[in-house]
């Protein structure tokens, strides 16, 4: 008889992260587990067809057996036999997160059998995600910490609603275990950076996103970010579009921290650039080293390391508590300390079970 690990979709922030966070777990662990009330907070509770995708992907990859996968359903019983790795694609279709789904699928292909190249389409800059950019210049610089060796190229992107976009995912298998990690405070800011980036769209979306961005930022902190900015002549660009947004990072004495913002019908380029800048300010006045976003997707990789590891969060976020009571649902041996009130810096620690 199969022993499930029993996970109720309704707890903590009640969304996909839930799901997202178990099925990457369970594959990593080898550990099957059943997963009910998905997504019963939401408007419109049970699987969508982008959480599909990170089932499927997550399934072919380690050969899962798997009920419950269809559009609508409430639960889903995952049992994950190996993890392998090698040559994927995945399909997303329309502009379903590519992000969340690198998210899902990661910690698998870490401990895979060998290197790994994965080809997946879909949205890479979308709502309620973190954007494509930030992956590459945040998400990925931390992981290098743990040891970590992946890279993401950007071959298009892909925007709300039409998607069309397509990255490349390249990931070499640990030797060993994820490093611990000790770094609470982000020390002195070096230099601030950022993408502004728009497609089927005039040039001067861009500019003028980057303008309001460096603005903001100078004024507060008293630092010029230097922003790329990334354009297409009409007639030149091959994304379906349209869309924007800017990605911001400050590379710090000791980390690097991220904020970004999304162009929406009738939002002004100016008020996307002053929204970034201004969650890159908030972001930073912490003193932390791991930004809001990274406070809960640095769980499993914590979790999952070699040792004792320490990380300062610049706000505590309903994600990150929710992923904190996942992973110990997955591993009750570890017991995370969250000190730190939700909407207020924090620090995590743990000693990881050392997979």
């Amino acid at each position: 008889m199969v022993e499930y690990v029993e996970i109720d979709g309704s707890m903590g922030e009640g969304g996909g992260q839930i799901l997202r966070y178990s099925l990457a777990l369970s594959a990593v662990l080898l550990k099957p587990v059943h997963i009910y009330n998905i997504r019963a907070k939401r408007s419109n509770p049970g699987l969508r067809p982008q959480h599909l995708t990170g089932v499927r992907a997550l399934a072919t990859i380690t050969s899962a057996r798997v009920r419950g996968a269809s559009v609508g359903s409430m639960e889903v019983w995952f049992e994950p036999r190996v993890r392998r790795g090698g040559y994927y694609r995945f399909d997303i279709g329309t502009a379903g997160s590519v992000t969340l789904v690198i998210q899902a699928i990661l910690p698998a292909l870490l401990f895979a059998d060998r290197d790994s190249v994965v080809e997946i389409t879909g949205g890479t800059d979308v709502r309620w995600s973190p954007p494509i950019d930030y992956m590459r210049y945040v998400f990925l610089e931390h992981l290098r910490r743990f040891g970590v060796e992946a890279s993401i190229e950007l071959k298009r992107r892909g925007h709300y609603p039409r998607g069309g976009g397509h990255v490349v995912l390249r990931v070499k298998r640990l030797n060993g275990s994820l490093k611990p990690v000790d770094l609470v405070e982000r020390g002195v800011v070096r230099e601030i950076r950022g993408r502004s980036h728009c497609v089927r769209l005039p040039s001067h979306v861009a500019v003028r996103q980057a303008r309001s961005a460096v603005e903001v930022v100078f004024r507060e902190l008293g630092v010029k970010p230097v922003v790329e900015l990334e354009y297409y002549r009409s007639g030149q660009d091959p994304h379906l579009g349209p869309g924007s947004g800017i990605v911001l990072w400050a590379l710090t004495e000791y980390s690097v921290l991220g904020a970004d913002s999304l162009s929406e019908r009738g939002k002004p380029a100016e008020r996307v650039g002053e929204e970034a800048g201004l969650k890159l300010v908030e972001e930073l006045r912490s003193g932390m080293a791991f930004d809001s976003h990274m406070g809960d997707m640095v769980v499993p990789y914590i979790s999952l390391a070699s040792g004792f590891s320490r990380v300062g969060v610049s706000r505590v976020t309903m994600h990150t508590v929710t992923a904190v009571m996942v992973t110990e649902k997955f591993l009750p041996s570890i017991e995370f300390s969250v000190d730190g009130g939700v909407g207020e810096p924090g620090v995590l620690s743990v000693r990881g079970v050392c997979l």
